[in-house]
């Protein structure tokens, strides 16, 4: 009789077991099934892939505006975070379907052979000489750039550049330019990096770098630098100014990219939405872009490459002679 009560008492505790187990089976089922869901509903969402400069992803503004525009239309955004020069090669080859870049001169040849098409002014920040508190070449508040280029030279006080063909490095290169140096030696070094990267090598070299204003802000905490030459945002040399377009790839080229979620990005950027979320980003209290979409008056000669800015002069009116179609 004993061991049949314990035999009943044993199937009662395996029974009993076994539906705790199903219990908690069950709590758990909602929130993996949530989970799974999210993940399905993230795979049959529309991707838009874009190609852009470290700046804007550095800076964190990036993440910033593509979660947004995920959460208004539904849109997965996949970014290809490179320099300037690498984001339109990648547009080129038909990889991407739209670029947000900062390199004139890039973008205008991008234009020009077909590849792009839509040009939207976005917004724009400054380049700014940041260096060694210590400031060896003694440019501190320099107002001319070229000039503060020619005193590092002299000197053969370290600098680091970017050398990846970005945006940056494309600035870089002009204000050596327009100093007259070719820069060569022991103390110029090239990192090959994207900005982040090259700030942190340029702080524990304590060497000079150009970078622009926006990841220089959003890195400052962990900079052993200082601001020593500023550009037009602060009163400095405007040869400093860094602005930002977004250019769609031109369907013409690749049919297969998704030309219409590349216009409903250029359309979200530069629209009030888009443009607020721009200048109220801020890092340490500080507004790392200024939202340039949105004027008083049409800027005609953002749309063209600079070999056609001719047609319009600084107001933005036509050239006698030359028949544009009416403003409005």
């Amino acid at each position: 009789m004993k061991l049949k009560l314990l035999g009943v008492f044993f199937v009662l505790f395996l029974l009993t077991l076994n539906l705790g187990c199903t219990a908690k089976e069950e709590a758990k089922a909602p929130s993996e099934g949530a989970a799974a869901q999210e993940a399905q509903a993230s795979k049959e969402m529309p991707k838009l892939v874009l190609a852009t400069t470290t700046s804007t992803y550095n800076s964190g503004l990036l993440e910033v505006l593509n979660t947004e525009f995920q959460k208004k239309y539904g849109v997965l955004v996949e970014v290809h975070a490179v320099g300037t020069g690498a984001a339109i090669r990648m547009a080129r080859d038909g990889e991407v379907d739209v670029v947000l870049v900062h390199a004139r001169g890039k973008e205008d040849k991008f234009l020009e052979d077909g590849y792009g098409i839509n040009r939207r002014n976005v917004m724009y920040n400054d380049f700014i000489i940041v260096g060694p508190k210590s400031d060896p070449a003694g440019i501190r508040g320099m107002k001319s750039a070229a000039e503060a280029f020619k005193k590092i030279a002299k000197a053969q006080a370290k600098f680091v550049s970017r050398g990846d063909n970005s945006g940056t490095h494309a600035k870089e290169q002009t204000i050596w330019k327009l100093a007259g140096i070719t820069p060569s030696g022991d103390w110029y070094e090239q990192t090959g990096q994207g900005m982040g990267k090259t700030l942190t090598i340029a702080s524990e070299k304590q060497a000079y770098t150009l970078t622009d204003r926006g990841t220089f802000l959003a890195y400052k905490g962990k900079l052993d630098l200082e601001v020593l030459v500023e550009g037009p945002v602060k009163g400095g040399d405007p040869t400093l100014s860094n602005p930002y377009a977004v250019i769609a790839v031109n369907p013409k080229k690749y049919p297969d990219r998704n030309y219409e979620l590349a216009m409903l990005y250029i359309g979200f950027l530069t629209s009030p939405e888009g443009q607020k979320l721009i200048a109220e980003y801020r890092k340490n209290g500080e507004q790392l872009f200024y939202p340039d979409a949105l004027v008083d008056r049409e800027n005609y000669n953002q749309y063209l490459p600079v070999t056609i800015h001719g047609l319009y002069d600084e107001q933005g009116e036509p050239y006698t002679g030359v028949t544009l179609p009416p403003k409005g």
